[in-house]
Order: structure tokens, then C-alpha cells, then sequence
């Protein structure tokens, strides 16, 4: 299958900006910018959860598909401050970001519950964006293959044949989460590349080929042409440069000459 064949998806991740009002501007903003991209690129918004109302009414009749930034991984119960699956639903979600570096940094997320997460979020209708990615101190003990090959056994354990064809796997290297810093086109390629492989012995080739694999890492306007002019990306989860339609757009317009 060639490249051309799978969808490219340009995600922004918001992360923890933008009031209600903010949200409504910037995705006016966006919307006319990106209206070219429908049938060529999928084209998502990942708000705060205070965000969520807002995105779904503002982007209704878009191209632009809601996806929430987290997901807890019980239905329902004493799960103070968490939003579950179905709810996420019920307000029009479409994507959820799960096992995010800074989930993983900042607040305990393991492959276990991430693993966990894209099971509820499957069941539920959601399609997942999966997180995976090495830290630097990783890279540089050259082990990036191992890290990636154990979180990708672990973050899909159980997620069956079909319902991988609803994930997407998005590498950010966790050293360029933040950073400035960016993976060479080659870099992000090869471990791409090395992920299409591993989901290929987990499933099959015919598989690994349609899942979408995004790279998510400081790309921005100057670096997102060359990024994904590269055989295995066939996407980005934006965070910074998701926050200004002009950059937002100019990613999502390489994405659709790419």
C-alpha cells in the first residue's frame, strides 16, 4: 500500500491553553483556512476538556474533527475530576489523545493505563491517538527500538485486528516535546518506519500499512514539509504551532500537497 493510500491526520494539541472565548476565535480562524483539506487530510482540534462544548458547535458542518487531550478508563464511579469515554462521546468527540510524554511526565501515566484508556476509548466509539516515544537519555544509550517496540506490545495489548484500523500511533520523541528541538526528517522516519514495522508482527503487513502514523515534536511551519515528505509520517500532533491558525494551516496545507 502506498503512502497515498492511508488517511494523513494534522492533530493540534491545545494542551492546557485557551479560554472558551479564545477557542471560539482561533477556530474561526482555522476553519476557512483549512475548508481545502476535506478529503485530503483529516484535520483535528484537541481542546481542554472546559474547551469541548465549544470546539463541537463551532467546527459543526467543518472539516474539523474535536478530539479531547485525556480519557479515564472506567465508565462511570468515584473517579474524582475524570471524564470518561462515553461522555466524551455525548458532547460529539471524535479523537482522544492518549499516553501523551507530559500524561506520562507529570502525572503517573504508565503503559498499563494507557493500554487501558485505548481499550475504553475503543469500546466506546473513539478513535485514539496513541502516544509513543523515547527520552533523551533513551536515545542516546541507543536503545529508541526497544522503548518503542515494549510500549507498542503494551499500549495495543488486546486491541484487536479491526479495531487497530480506528487508532492512530503518533512517535514524539519525548526529548523534543517542548523543547525547540526537532528529529531529523531521517530520525522520525526510521522509528516511524521501525512502528509500521512492529504493528506488522503484531498483526500483519497489509494492516501496518493502512494505520496512520503521525510525529509529533516541535513540528512547525519551517520543518512539517520536509517531515512529511517522509514515506512513513503521515501526520503531525501539533502542539505549539497549533495554537496560531496561520502556522496551524501551513502544516495542514504540507500535509495535503505532501
Amino acid at each position: 500500500m502506498k503512502k497515498s493510500a492511508r488517511k494523513a491526520i494534522i492533530a493540534g494539541n491545545w494542551k492546557m491553553n485557551k479560554t472558551r472565548p479564545e477557542a471560539k476565535t482561533l477556530l474561526e480562524d482555522i476553519k476557512p483556512l483549512v475548508a481545502n483539506a476535506e478529503g485530503n487530510v483529516e484535520v483535528i482540534a484537541c481542546v481542554p476538556f472546559t474547551n469541548l462544548e465549544t470546539a463541537v458547535n463551532v467546527t459543526a458542518g467543518s472539516n474539523i474533527k474535536v478530539g479531547a487531550e485525556n480519557v479515564h478508563f472506567e465508565k462511570s464511579g468515584a473517579y474524582t475530576g475524570e471524564i470518561s469515554a462515553d461522555m466524551l462521546v455525548e458532547v460529539g468527540v471524535e479523537y482522544v489523545v492518549i499516553g501523551h510524554s507530559e500524561r506520562r511526565q507529570y502525572f503517573g501515566e504508565t503503559d498499563e493505563t494507557v493500554n487501558k484508556r485505548t481499550l475504553a476509548a475503543l469500546e466506546a466509539g473513539l478513535k485514539p491517538i496513541v502516544c509513543v516515544g523515547e527520552l533523551k537519555w533513551e536515545r542516546e544509550c541507543n536503545i529508541t527500538e526497544e522503548v518503542i517496540a515494549r510500549q507498542i506490545k503494551l499500549d495495543l495489548w488486546k486491541v484487536s485486528k479491526e479495531a487497530i484500523k480506528n487508532v492512530v500511533i503518533a512517535y514524539e520523541p519525548v526529548w523534543a516535546i517542548g523543547t525547540g528541538l526537532t528529529a531529523s526528517p531521517e530520525q522520525a522516519q526510521e522509528v516511524c518506519a521501525f512502528i509500521r514495522k512492529q504493528l506488522a508482527k503484531l498483526y500483519d503487513e497489509e494492516t501496518a500499512e493502512s494505520v496512520t502514523i503521525q510525529y509529533g515534536g516541535s513540528m512547525n511551519a519551517a520543518n512539517a514539509a520536509e517531515l512529511l515528505a517522509q514515506p512513513d509520517i503521515d501526520g503531525g500532533l501539533i502542539g505549539g504551532a497549533s495554537l496560531k491558525a496561520d502556522a496551524f494551516n501551513v502544516i495542514v496545507q504540507a500535509a495535503v500537497n505532501g
